[in-house]
């Protein structure tokens, strides 16, 4: 007896390719470094072969910039509620204090009301990137999906597939230009197909051992010339 296959729809979940913060510009207006540009192209010639029904971007411009160069002709769609979780005013905070909120913000299963780096805290970011999870997934007009999102956001989204639970899994690396892929049934059952895949460097032998956080901990203490 034959059991036909479960319908199953495929999400291509990115990170945005390597910008720098901490160089003047907001937060939200930095653009692609020379480095992210390079693993953008990477990504797209891995996803070559993908022909994608929505791309969907938070609208900061990193996200776009990434997106365009994986679907130079695509068309994209912004959705705020995906932004990157928002950070609080680090200006006047002791430098170890920064130091601890930057290496410690995605240990293991973060608890709900933690706040990132002062700002929003983990629950908030979930009441805003599920629900339009839920949306994106209740409308049936699409087969194939590019999301180019965010480090935390793909948390989010990864820790939703996995446990169908309100959790956030910090464990989930997610380096720049990295490729997700979910599959997802009628039912709002995921399979994880691939978690973390980076096209530029695969095996990982070159990046370094370091988490984005603990980069960013380097960027922000370079941006203050080296004195903690």
């Amino acid at each position: 007896m034959n059991v036909p296959a479960p319908a199953r729809r495929r999400i291509y979940l990115m990170r945005h390719a390597q910008v720098r913060y901490f160089r003047g510009e907001h937060p939200h207006d930095v653009l692609l470094t020379k480095a992210g540009r390079m693993q953008a192209s990477a990504a797209a010639t891995a996803l070559r072969e993908v022909t994608f029904d929505r791309i969907i971007t938070s609208g900061l411009p990193r996200t776009l910039e990434t997106a365009l160069a994986v679907v130079p002709d695509g068309k994209l769609e912004e959705n705020p509620a995906l932004r990157e979780i928002e950070s609080g005013e680090l200006r006047g905070v002791a430098p170890e204090v920064v130091q601890e909120m930057m290496t410690a913000a995605f240990r293991g299963v973060v608890p709900l009301d933690t706040r990132f780096l002062g700002g929003e805290t983990i629950g908030e970011l979930l009441d805003r990137v599920v629900p339009a999870l839920d949306a994106l997934l209740a409308d049936e007009s699409w087969d194939v999906a590019l999301l180019v999102l965010h480090g935390a956001v793909n948390r989010a989204i990864l820790s939703r597939a996995l446990t169908s639970e309100r959790i956030f899994l910090g464990a989930f690396e997610q380096a720049p230009a990295c490729i997700n892929i979910l599959d997802v049934d009628r039912e709002g059952s995921f399979i994880v197909r691939a978690v973390g895949y980076v096209p530029y460097d695969p095996a990982h032998v070159r990046g370094a051992r370091q988490t984005t956080m603990e980069q960013l901990w380097q960027e922000y203490l370079d941006a203050r010339g080296g004195n903690p």
